[in-house]
Formats: structure tokens, C-alpha cells, sequence
């Protein structure tokens, strides 16, 4: 997807949360071949029709300047036809609304591309009268909607909807039971990706010695998080319940092992230690309220890691983060990187990799690249000598 090519909804200058960014990526066009949509993009929906996938969300985005919304070759021809996608395709939040400056024609436009159901967040009387409208003109013909009405039907009938009584429903007690947050500990530590590991730094013994950690996001559930949490864009502290990096390792350790921890990596006066650990992180994000032209570290998070390095015999920066991060300067500033991601409130999975109760599985799932000019990863397959190579493969993941 092409940097700047993102057509900016009416909703956005409006909304208090996005009222000062614009979206630069997040909903931009994708300016691909056909062979190439077909070899990267569309793989996944193959996948997940053939496991059963039975509704499918389209993208705000466009492909070679078409709407997704309004793509009639992909949604039925591709989705419906070739791949005998049985289910129904679902619109995003006020997506429709993207495709003409005529609402009418949204409409129109939407449905018989394939969208069989509308996200529609304000005013769905208008959407209503507009689609009854349509139909009544012969722009929607009637097929279409039954085609659409029996397919949420199905669905819904697939999933026993129909039969389901309300007594039956699960109690919301459940909600973050032990058994849950034992699953998303799991998840987490098999999500690692361990990057370098020098000198055989992990496993850290737990009687080691004294350990040093810095960085705001070792004690906060909301860095660790990210967006979509609680609310759209997230938040810091101790925005819902959980377990922050700073308690795990408390957890972990013996109880006579000093935990020396300032966020900001101040620690006057103190003598060296073996290890010490720097957590860096992204601010919370959703969509593309996070878009940035540079995913470098920055200065301060650079310093951050140097304060710790001068403190320490052997460190470990772990990077919680929702994409890769341009971090090819600093990698020989430690022993060990670690990308954690998004841990969500479970940050024993972390501790459960360092201090060797697990081994690191993880592997990349696309490309970190060594510059941001690498941007889109399309130019490191375009270097055909082979001397701009990324920072690490696509499945890289030490173990």
C-alpha cells in the first residue's frame, strides 16, 4: 500500500480522538499486479474459506485505485465464485459512504458489488429508505437482496442462533477467569520471536543475581496492550486488569533478588549488575491514527538503552510493538532483542521465555525491515544483486 494515497473519510476531521492526524497508509490504495494480489493477498482468504470461515469484513482500502467496497470482480466474482464462499461479506464501519459523494449511489454501488450486510453507525433510517429505494427503481435488483437475505440467514441458522435460549448463555463471570488468562499466557510466549541471542544470554538464571530494568512500558498494562483495548485507541496504566512486566519477573526471581527499576533508566550511584532488561515501546494505536513515516527509534529510547547498557554486563531489550520497528543501529547495543508485540495483560509468557520454562518458538511473520526505505518490502524483491537484504527474513525466529 502506497504511503499518502488514503482518501479521508468526513467522519475524521470530526472526531475528537483523530481531530489532529491524518491518515496516511491505513485505508490507502495498493498498487499491485493481479499476480501478485492473487500470490500474497489472497492466499489467507483461501485458507480461511477452506477452515470454514463463514463472514468476511471488507477493507476500507483500495486495490489500483478501485474501492474495495465497490470491486464487484473481487467480492463476487473471486470470493463468491471462484472460491465458493458460501457465507456473507460484511461492510466495514461506514465504509459504503467512501464511494460517491452520492449517497444513492454508495448504495446501489455496495450491494451489487456483493456486500450482503452494512455497517452502517449513524443513520440507518436514511440507509434504509435509500436501499428500499433502489430496489424499487430496479437499480438492486431483488436477487440480490434474496441472495444476501439467505446468506446472514444461513449463517445465523449454521450457527444455531435460532435455537439458542437466553439461560443458556455463559456467564460474564467468566470473563478473565484463570483458565483464560493461562490461555493468553500461552499465546503470548508462543508469540515471542526471539531476534538475537549472544552469548547465550536466555535463558537468564533465576539466581543470577540482582537485575536492572527500565522503560515506561515494563509497568504498565496499557503500553502493553496497545489500541483496540477498552477503547479504540487504548490507553496508559492500568486500564483493565492484568499482569505487567515488572510483576512477572517479581514473580519469577528469587525473593532475595533486587529488582533495581526506573522507567527512565536513572539509576545514580548503583553498581553494575549482570543483567539488565530495557522495555521499549509504541504509544497505543488503532488504525491509522498510528500511521508513521519513520519506525525508527527514537533519541530517547536510544538513550534509554545505552543508560542501561553502561550499567550492565549483559542486556536484554524486549519491544512491545504492533509491527516491526527500524532498530539496525542500535542491535549491537545488546545481547539480546526480543519482539513481544502486543502482549495484552499476561506478561508472564515473557518471563516464562527468559527465564527458560519455555523455549521461544515464535517466528516472524513478515519481513523486518533494516531501513525504512526498505518501505514497502515490494523494493527488497525488486534488488536483484541481492546487497539490500532486510534485517531479518520473513520466519525468522531464533530458538
Amino acid at each position: 500500500t502506497r504511503w499518502g494515497t488514503t482518501r479521508h473519510a468526513e467522519w475524521l476531521s470530526n472526531n475528537e480522538q483523530a481531530a489532529d492526524y491524518r491518515y496516511r497508509i491505513d485505508q490507502g490504495d495498493t498498487q499491485i499486479n493481479v499476480e501478485r494480489l492473487r500470490a500474497i493477498h489472497l492466499s489467507p482468504y483461501i485458507s480461511a474459506i477452506k477452515a470454514g470461515a463463514q463472514s468476511i469484513m471488507i477493507s476500507f482500502s483500495s486495490w489500483n485505485g478501485v474501492k474495495l467496497h465497490s470491486h464487484h470482480h473481487l467480492l463476487t466474482e473471486v470470493l463468491k465464485g471462484e472460491l465458493s464462499f458460501s457465507g456473507f461479506l460484511v461492510s466495514d464501519w461506514g465504509a459504503i459512504d467512501q464511494l460517491s459523494a452520492d449517497y444513492y449511489q454508495c448504495v446501489v454501488t455496495a450491494i451489487n458489488a456483493g456486500l450482503d450486510m452494512i455497517m452502517v453507525p449513524f443513520n440507518y433510517q436514511r440507509f434504509i429508505s435509500t436501499l428500499e429505494q433502489a430496489v424499487n427503481r430496479g437499480d438492486v435488483p431483488i436477487e440480490r437482496i434474496t441472495d444476501a437475505v439467505g446468506r446472514i440467514l444461513t449463517v445465523k441458522y449454521e450457527l444455531g442462533l435460532f435455537n439458542r435460549r437466553i439461560n443458556n448463555e455463559p456467564s460474564l463471570d467468566t470473563m478473565g477467569s484463570t483458565d483464560h488468562r493461562l490461555l493468553a499466557r500461552e499465546v503470548v510466549r508462543k508469540s515471542l520471536v526471539l531476534l538475537k541471542n549472544d552469548q547465550k544470554t536466555i535463558p537468564l538464571d533465576r539466581s543470577a543475581g540482582n537485575i536492572i530494568l527500565a522503560g515506561p512500558a515494563a509497568e504498565n498494562v496499557g503500553l502493553q496492550c496497545g489500541g483496540w483495548t477498552i477503547e479504540w485507541q487504548g490507553g496508559k496504566g492500568d486500564i483493565t486488569p492484568g499482569t505487567t512486566l515488572l510483576e512477572a519477573i517479581r514473580k519469577t526471581v528469587p525473593p532475595d533478588t533486587t529488582i533495581y527499576f526506573d522507567p527512565h533508566g536513572n539509576f545514580p550511584g548503583l553498581e553494575r549488575v549482570d543483567v539488565g532488561i530495557v522495555c521499549i515501546h509504541e504509544l497505543p494505536y488503532a488504525e491509522g491514527v498510528g500511521d508513521r513515516a519513520d519506525l525508527s527509534l527514537s533519541v530517547e529510547e536510544t538513550d534509554l538503552i545505552e543508560r542501561v547498557r553502561s550499567l550492565c554486563n549483559r542486556l536484554i531489550v524486549i519491544i512491545f510493538s504492533g509491527r516491526p520497528l527500524i532498530l539496525t543501529r542500535q542491535l549491537p547495543l545488546a545481547e539480546v532483542w526480543i519482539a513481544a508485540w502486543l502482549p495484552g495483560t499476561e506478561a508472564e509468557g515473557i518471563t516464562d521465555v527468559l527465564f527458560g520454562d519455555h523455549s521461544p518458538v515464535g517466528k516472524l511473520p513478515y519481513t523486518w525491515p533494516e531501513s525504512i526505505t526498505q518501505v514497502p518490502l515490494e523494493l527488497l524483491e525488486l534488488a536483484k544483486d541481492g546487497t539490500d537484504t532486510p534485517l531479518f527474513p520473513l520466519g525468522f525466529g531464533l530458538e
